[in-house]
């Protein structure tokens, strides 16, 4: 179940091998412990073009999801066609360090728990789920979120997020 973490912002240099574990164990979570993952730690500038060019939003968000197939859908499993010895590549997921950091001060949580709630959320939509689609959808997937991150092993640093880790 690899996950390849591509870190292209110092700031996130702290935070790779904690995202690497959380990914497999994220992936573990959903039953996805054969399949492998992009997961890439950006800053707000990247992330901005990346929306920009990929959702046509000339702003920085917290968390992009690329599925590599667009026929996922939630709660099917992805690795039917793959299955067998190995697994299949669902995609990448980006995630902007400096709004993670952000949001994890504005909601007083932890930097650890904030990308422990946004590595979750990009992954459900690597599979399928969206939570842009209706009102019922968005109920679905923020059950799924509070079950998969209810599971994940107690891993995350208990601190709140400060100023020197905000800058990390």
């Amino acid at each position: 179940m690899p996950v390849t973490i591509s870190c292209r912002t110092a700031a996130a240099r702290p935070w790779t091998a904690y995202a690497r574990t959380r990914g497999e164990q994220v992936l573990r979570a959903l039953a996805l412990g054969r399949d492998e993952l992009s997961l890439s730690l950006v800053d707000d500038h990247e992330m901005r073009a990346l929306n920009a060019a990929y959702r046509g939003r000339d702003r920085t968000t917290d968390v992009l999801a690329f599925a590599l197939t667009e026929d996922a859908a939630p709660d099917v499993p992805v690795t039917v066609a793959s299955a067998g010895r190995w697994g299949c590549v669902l995609g990448d997921v980006v995630i902007s360090i400096d709004t993670a950091a952000a949001q994890a001060r504005e909601r007083r949580v932890t930097l650890a728990a904030r990308l422990d709630a946004l590595l979750v959320h990009g992954v459900l939509h690597l599979v399928g789920y969206d939570h842009e689609r209706s009102a019922s959808e968005e109920r679905r997937m923020r059950r799924k979120e509070r079950a998969v991150r209810a599971v994940l092993p107690a891993l995350a640093p208990r601190r709140r997020v400060g100023a020197e880790e905000a800058r990390r």
